[in-house]
C-alpha cells in the first residue's frame, strides 16, 4: 500500500534579504515533510533559521525579506495563494504559537477578548456563545477558575498561564497543524513539562500535526517523532528522534549532543562547540560548520555537502557520516 501523502510538504524553501553589499540567504534550500498526527522538531542554535522557516510556511514574513520555494498544504502551494485565501487557512487550518507570549499578546486587550477575536474570525459563534467558548478554551488548556480569569489582562497572568492562553488562542478553530515557536522559552522546567504535555494531549485530542521549534534536545527527546537539525540556514541532518539521539550522523549534531548533560552517564566534562555560527553575510564557501568542526577536511571547505539519504529515513549533509557512525556507541 502506498504511503499516505504528507499534510505539509516544504520544498527548497529560501528566505533572503538584500543587504546592500549583496543578497544574504537566511534560509537556504530547506525541504521537509510533516505527516498526519506527527510531531516534527526543528532544533539548532539561535540564528540557524528555525523561526524564519516556521513563519515562512504561513507567509508571516514581510519585505525586505523575500521568500521563495514551495510550501504545499493539502496539495495547495501556500506561497502562491492570494492573501484572501491564505487568511482562510491561517488560524483555521494552520495555527501558530509565538515564541514570547508577553509580546505576542496584546497588553491592552483582555485574554478573553483575544480568544474571541480568533473565534470571530474562524467560527460562526457570536454573542454569549462566543464568550462561553472562550471560557471553555481557557479551561481546556488548564487555566484555573477560567470563568473568573477570562476578563483578566495578560500582565495579570503568570508566564506559564500566558503561554496556556496563547495555546487557547491558537487552538480556537481546532486547526490541523500547529506551528510552535519555542513554546517553553523562559519557563522553569516544571512549567515547561506541563506545557509540553498539554500540547501533546491536545494534539491527540484534535488529531493535529505539530512542528516544534526549539534549541533544547531534551524537549525534542520528550515530544517529537522526527527531528530536523538546522545550522546556518540549512537542514544538516534529519531522522527519527531515537535514531538521531543514538547515532548522530552529522558533526554538528554530535557536537550538540556532547554539550548536553545526560542522566545515567558517568561524570565527565561537557564539551561545548567552540566558536559561534557564522553571520549570514560571512558564511564560508563549503560546509558552514567546517570552521568549528573537528572532523573538517579540505573537501568540506570546497562546497556545501548535499543532504543525502544515508540510511532508512535518515538524511545527513556531512562528508564524514560513516566515520561518525563507526565512532557511535556508549560513552
Amino acid at each position: 500500500m502506498a504511503a499516505a501523502a504528507p499534510m505539509l510538504s516544504v520544498s527548497d524553501l529560501r528566505v533572503s534579504i538584500d543587504a546592500g553589499s549583496g543578497r544574504w540567504m537566511l534560509v537556504d534550500g530547506v525541504s521537509l515533510q510533516v505527516g498526519a498526527g506527527e510531531v516534527l522538531g526543528l532544533v539548532g542554535e539561535s540564528g540557524s533559521g528555525k523561526s524564519l522557516t516556521l513563519r515562512s510556511i504561513v507567509r508571516l514574513l514581510r519585505p525586505p525579506l523575500q521568500v521563495a520555494g514551495e510550501v504545499h498544504w493539502r496539495g495547495v502551494n501556500l506561497l502562491e495563494l492570494p492573501e484572501s485565501r491564505l487568511n482562510a487557512i491561517r488560524g483555521r487550518e494552520i495555527a501558530v504559537i509565538f515564541q514570547e507570549p508577553m509580546t505576542a499578546l496584546n497588553p491592552v486587550l483582555t485574554v478573553g477578548e483575544q480568544i474571541r477575536e480568533s473565534l470571530r474570525a474562524h467560527s460562526g459563534l457570536d454573542g454569549p456563545a462566543i464568550r462561553k467558548r472562550a471560557i471553555e478554551l481557557l479551561d481546556r488548556v488548564g487555566i484555573p477558575a477560567a470563568r473568573a480569569r477570562v476578563d483578566d489582562y495578560p500582565h495579570q497572568f503568570s508566564g506559564g498561564m500566558r503561554q496556556r492562553a496563547m495555546i487557547a488562542i491558537a487552538l480556537a478553530a481546532e486547526p490541523k497543524l500547529l506551528l510552535a515557536d519555542e513554546p517553553t522559552t523562559a519557563l522553569d522546567v516544571t512549567i515547561q513539562d506541563q506545557i509540553l504535555k498539554l500540547i501533546l494531549r491536545l494534539k491527540a485530542e484534535l488529531g493535529m500535526s505539530v512542528v516544534l521549534v526549539t534549541h533544547d534536545l531534551g524537549v525534542i527527546a520528550q515530544t517529537c517523532d522526527r527531528v530536523a537539525v538546522m545550522y546556518a540556514g540549512r537542514i544538516v541532518e534529519q531522522a527519527q528522534v531515537a535514531q538521531l539521539l543514538r547515532e548522530p550522523r552529522h558533526a554538528y549534531t554530535r557536537g550538540l549532543l556532547d554539550s548536553v548533560p545526560l542522566a545515567g552517564r558517568a561524570r565527565r566534562p561537557l564539551r561545548p562547540i567552540a566558536g559561534a555560527p557564522p553571520a549570514p553575510g560571512d558564511r564560508p564557501p563549503g560546509c558552514s560548520f567546517a570552521p568549528r568542526c573537528g572532523y573538517a577536511t579540505e573537501s568540506c571547505r570546497r562546497a556545501p555537502p548535499p543532504l543525502i539519504e544515508i540510511g532508512r529515513a535518515h538524511l545527513s549533509a556531512c562528508l564524514h557520516h560513516a566515520r561518525l557512525a563507526a565512532e557511535a556507541g556508549p560513552s
